[in-house]
């Protein structure tokens, strides 16, 4: 009997290792992966019939058929098309050209430092901003009035909301340049840029030409899916798309998500035919540009091959550059804009400045605004730590299981990021449902773990790779456990990239919109979901508050991170 159980005990001292080995990934899948698989799937019945807690028992195709009947949604789903491919495609020749010309030079250092901070600033805000510039009574036609270039009432064009949805490209694109920039900045890091390029020119070509030729085939691997997931959101956005984008007809998504509210609870069907809908959008978007990829990539070789050499242009430099100093000096004086609204006492039409300024809005505003400001912190502080936690979890595992871990969290991690919000929310609000967390706490900060997560992990795994294996072998070889290395070793020297990381989930809780709609059942408004509903109509100084105290947490995350990250290495070099 003893000997029939020693398999066993060996059995059972193997498996256990194995499962702590492997716990992080265990965790990823329970939290994250597999609740955002029965979310799309959630969705997706639905739109099939499929919903007892509706009456729906039997599969059915009347959801599609309502769908199909749909006013406008020929253009809606053309809208979303045109809005995500002229978005990205924008976005990435703006860095790509600005890259090419500018790289290596003052002016691109310059320039990033000013892009950098708007990352912290979420959508909305950027969004609200840029609708306060171009709106025809906004600043710039202020600006052209003062200065006798234009007279008389605000002209009577569609700058904002617009039918063909300009407005809503451009204000993503003030948004996308600096991800995608960020992105390049740092598969940048991997690429040796510099013998590239001094081979290249010693060979005769420009320095342009050599960009194109020699480093961007070797940047566009690791940029593929950060363009995707550009991609995605921009073809889906619905809280940019309610301030920017047309309202009759609007974008899928947002025509999707008026479903999805409408009072009588038997649109869901056909709104989760529409979510399924704007799936396949999605993926449409991304083949095509897949496809885009492939002749771009054939053209580039044949030009190659025949030994193009690529000729500098001063109009070409010039152009890259105004177009990345133009998303900064929309984006900045779009946020000022806001400030300066939030300020304002009286403004008329032909003054470029306002005549008086007081601070009676925000005193009026501020005791109503604490407790959007309250959820909106704690939401966002709980599901940047939990990510943080689990991030950190994960590079410890893929330290044991390199390449092969690496590239399975990748992938799972940015399923959120490729996948339409629009299109898997719905069935993680059913999955909250039914397990009576819907309209909770934990219910919400849980879904808004699932969008920070994938931001956290990419800010911090390259620090974290980066970081000399043979500080931590020195350590283990001097008797150190692998938790006593974490806390004592890795932690203290990756302070700075583990607290910027944390402000960076911060920033992307707060900017949160649908999730915050479709887990808080209502009961939850935080200063985006405000900044969204007031910006429909309300009062530009009510909306400047809110807008601005959006943009205030994600700077004050990102602050309180660099300011401790600075006291404690001066504390360090004091000797304290």
């Amino acid at each position: 009997m003893a000997t029939a159980l020693r398999p066993l005990s060996r059995i059972s001292r193997g498996w256990r290792p194995r499962v702590l080995e492997h716990l992080a990934t265990l965790l990823l899948w329970l939290v994250f992966a597999t609740p955002v698989a029965i979310g799309v799937l959630g969705t997706v019945l639905p739109a099939f019939g499929i919903l007892p807690e509706l009456g729906g028992s039997s599969l059915s195709l009347q959801p599609w058929r309502q769908l199909f009947n749909v006013p406008g949604l020929p253009e809606a789903v053309l809208l979303s098309l045109t809005t995500g491919l002229g978005t990205t495609a924008i976005s990435f020749l703006i860095v790509i050209a600005f890259s090419a010309h500018w790289h290596g030079t003052r002016w691109f250092g310059r320039l990033r430092r000013l892009l950098s901070p708007l990352l912290s600033v979420p959508h909305v805000a950027i969004a609200i901003g840029f609708a306060f510039l171009i709106a025809p009574s906004g600043w710039i036609y202020r600006v052209l009035a003062a200065l006798g270039l234009a007279a008389g009432l605000p002209p009577d064009l569609s700058t904002v909301q617009d039918r063909h949805g300009l407005a809503l490209i451009l204000g993503l694109i003030l948004k996308e340049v600096p991800f995608l920039l960020l992105m390049m900045l740092v598969a940048l890091g991997q690429v040796r840029v510099g013998e590239s390029l001094t081979i290249a020119r010693a060979l005769g070509h420009s320095r342009s030409a050599a960009w194109q030729a020699i480093v961007l085939p070797q940047l566009y691997p690791q940029l593929r899916l950060p363009i995707y997931a550009v991609l995605a959101y921009s073809a889906s956005v619905v809280d940019v798309a309610l301030i920017l984008g047309p309202t009759t007809p609007p974008s899928l998504a947002v025509l999707v998500w008026r479903g999805f509210h409408d009072p009588d609870l038997n649109q869901i069907f056909w709104a989760s035919a529409g979510a399924c809908l704007q799936l396949l959008i999605a993926l449409f978007a991304i083949l095509l540009w897949r496809l885009g990829e492939l002749v771009a990539s054939a053209s580039g070789r044949r030009r190659i091959v025949a030994g193009w050499p690529g000729r500098p242009s001063r109009i070409a430099a010039s152009a890259a550059f105004a177009g990345a100093a133009l998303v900064v000096a929309a984006a900045m004086a779009g946020l000022a804009a806001t400030l300066l609204w939030s300020f304002t006492k009286s403004w008329t039409i032909g003054s470029a400045m306002p005549e008086a300024l007081t601070l009676a809005t925000w005193m009026q505003q501020l005791p109503v605004a604490l407790k959007a400001l309250t959820a909106t912190a704690v939401i966002g502080i709980s599901s940047a730590m939990a990510a943080l936690l689990l991030t950190i979890a994960l590079l410890e595992e893929e330290r044991r299981e390199s390449l092969k871990a690496r590239q399975r969290h990748y992938w799972l991690l940015y399923a959120p990021l490729l996948l339409p919000q629009i299109g898997f929310l719905f069935g993680i609000e059913t999955l909250l449902v039914r397990s009576d967390l819907d309209g909770t706490w934990s219910g919400l900060v849980w879904t808004h773990f699932l969008f920070v997560l994938p931001y956290v992990y990419l800010s911090l795994s390259e620090p974290w790779r980066a970081l000399d294996p043979r500080y931590e072998r020195t350590a283990r070889c001097l008797g150190r456990g692998p938790l006593a290395v974490l806390v004592t070793l890795k932690l203290p020297l990756l302070v700075r990239p583990i607290l910027v990381a944390l402000a960076l989930g911060f920033a992307v809780s707060v900017g949160q919109y649908l999730p915050t709609l479709f887990a808080g059942a209502g009961r939850f408004q935080t200063l985006t979901t405000e900044a969204v509903a007031l910006a429909a109509g309300g009062d530009r100084r009510v909306v400047g508050v809110y807008t601005a105290l959006q943009m205030f947490l994600p700077a004050l995350g990102f602050a309180l991170a660099l300011g401790l990250t600075r006291r404690r290495f001066q504390r360090s070099e004091a000797g304290v």
